[in-house]
């Protein structure tokens, strides 16, 4: 420990054993680790970390450390493949579907101030991440999207350059995969994305996908940016609404949404964004419904556009904009 008398080294990180995931970790009971101290500097805060480097299993590539342990616990995840320990999905989706919003920053300036301080706040707890106070929606989605078994098929190894360009002449003694690389946007994706949860393609993907199976796929006309939220409990209010829809979406910024209209006869209300992007988004979190007043989960679609009025009619506009009609609504309820 005479690292920790060098105040230059202060924050410096040491440890024993990694914090992995079970399909990072392999199926190999008897795996071999080296162990490096402060052999690099750590994917998100910079600060130098001990790292560990391992083979998972055979016909694998070797696998390492590439965030720190105080990263690793503030935000729950595996050390390697930055997924959430608990559901081993991307952050963004834990996030999305837990209402919860990433304190940590971004910047070169504060990240490796924030990591010294939250090693003091993590002295009892073992990460930053409290989801007991998340909704019950958002934990039956992440439920229904977690993998229940280890997929080793992510230790392969990575594909082989050369042969993608035409070129490789090692043949079966290669010993990196001999396939095409795929191309799109989960051909480009970084640490940062992962660890903030910021952009991610993989958690995009699986997002979409499950809003998809729950009837919430992006209608086509791209005009629409309006929600339909029915079957509302009779304790709703206005206010108590608008308090659960902007903290149910925190990755959301409150200036995105236009505006929310309550129809308080109907038990129903139409939330309105000011672009077709956030729409989505908001969608794919909810896509599990949304948890209201007193634990009750009221359900979500998409509005539909306005009918094309004839030219040189003069009526007002009111209500939000491309949603279903309130005499629908009270046809249905």
């Amino acid at each position: 420990m005479a690292h920790k008398a060098d105040i230059n080294k202060a924050g410096w990180e040491q440890g024993e054993f990694p914090i992995l995931c079970e399909t990072c970790l392999g199926d190999n009971p008897f795996v071999r680790m080296t162990k490096q101290e402060f052999g690099r500097a750590c994917g998100t805060c910079t600060r130098p970390f001990t790292i560990f480097r391992w083979n998972p299993g055979a016909g694998m590539r070797y696998k390492t450390t590439v965030i720190c342990q105080t990263c690793a616990k503030s935000r729950n995840t595996c050390q390697t493949c930055l997924l959430d320990l608990e559901y081993g999905l991307p952050t963004q989706v834990r996030d999305v579907a837990l209402g919860l919003k990433n304190q940590a920053p971004t910047s070169d300036i504060n990240r490796e101030y924030y990591a010294q301080n939250i090693e003091a706040k993590m002295a009892d707890e073992k990460t930053l991440v409290d989801s007991s106070k998340s909704l019950s929606a958002g934990k039956e989605m992440l439920k229904q999207l977690a993998r229940s078994d280890p997929y080793y098929k992510r230790n392969r190894p990575q594909i082989c350059s050369f042969f993608a360009k035409g070129d490789c002449k090692r043949g079966t003694e290669c010993p990196y995969r001999h396939e095409k690389p795929s191309e799109g946007p989960l051909a480009k994706q970084n640490i940062k994305d992962r660890y903030y949860g910021n952009n991610d393609p993989v958690a995009r993907k699986i997002l979409r996908g499950f809003a998809s199976d729950k009837g919430l796929e992006p209608p086509e006309d791209t005009s629409i940016t309006s929600l339909f939220i029915s079957a509302l409990p009779a304790s709703t209010t206005e206010q108590s609404l608008r308090t659960h829809l902007i903290t149910s979406i925190p990755s959301i910024p409150q200036t995105a949404i236009k505006s929310i209209v309550y129809v308080e006869k109907n038990k129903c209300a139409f939330v309105n964004f000011k672009d077709r992007f956030n729409a989505e988004r908001a969608a794919e979190a909810w896509a599990n419904g949304v948890a209201v007043d007193e634990g009750a989960r009221a359900n979500v679609r998409w509005g539909r556009s306005r009918p094309t009025k004839p030219s040189g009619s003069s009526s007002a506009e009111a209500g939000p904009s491309a949603s279903v009609s309130i005499s629908e609504v009270a046809s249905t309820s």
